[in-house]
């Protein structure tokens, strides 16, 4: 007994293939974007200030806000 492979249409091979170049482009393209980000990243100086909310006192004088 002979068994007969299984025949595919050039559409298969057509279709796969235009996916695995999909996903080889993107991920190209994913890392070329964050390398330049990381480059951009390297040359920027970052530095993290902490400010301290400032409230402005109620004056004694106007106690009732037309806000309020």
């Amino acid at each position: 007994m002979n068994k007969e492979h299984q025949v595919k249409a050039k559409w298969y091979y057509i279709f796969w293939g235009a996916m695995a170049v999909a996903v080889v482009g993107g991920q190209i393209y994913v890392g070329l974007g964050y390398r330049e980000m990381a480059k951009a990243t390297k040359s920027t100086a970052i530095s993290v200030t902490c400010v301290v909310p400032y409230e402005v006192p109620r004056s004694k004088t106007n106690r009732v806000s037309q806000f309020e």
